[in-house]
């Protein structure tokens, strides 16, 4: 039996709370925080918004249509800067040996975010 080694987000590096801009599709142009990710897939904070037609439930009595945000293939965002335009980000080492994720403006190098997740207290 073959064993399938799971998919890597290497050249992916985006993760929940990144600021990211859409690319391609019905939402171009549009950017906002991810709020999930799921393997290939993540969900930006009011971007790619759909009704969805719910029964009457006890989390929700009334039923009716809610609209909701639809997850974007992976492929379709974009790293974005603070003023929204997209921008590619680059791993570098820096000074104190630490990883992160960078991109050039104006002939400088800004930091997008550090690789490392912060230790939760």
């Amino acid at each position: 039996m073959e064993r399938k080694s799971p998919i890597r987000s290497g050249s992916r590096n985006i993760r929940t709370g990144d600021s990211v801009v859409v690319i391609a599709g019905n939402a171009k142009g549009q950017s906002g925080k991810v709020v999930r990710c799921t393997e290939d897939r993540v969900v930006i904070q009011g971007v790619n918004m759909a009704k969805k037609h719910v029964k009457r439930s006890q989390q929700n009595p009334k039923g009716g249509v809610v609209e909701m945000e639809r997850p974007i293939h992976i492929s379709n965002v974009a790293a974005c800067d603070p003023a929204g335009q997209p921008v590619k980000v680059r791993a570098v080492i820096n000074g104190k040996g630490q990883k992160e994720l960078v991109y050039d403006k104006d002939g400088e190098q800004v930091t997008w975010r550090s690789v490392k997740r912060p230790q939760k207290k």
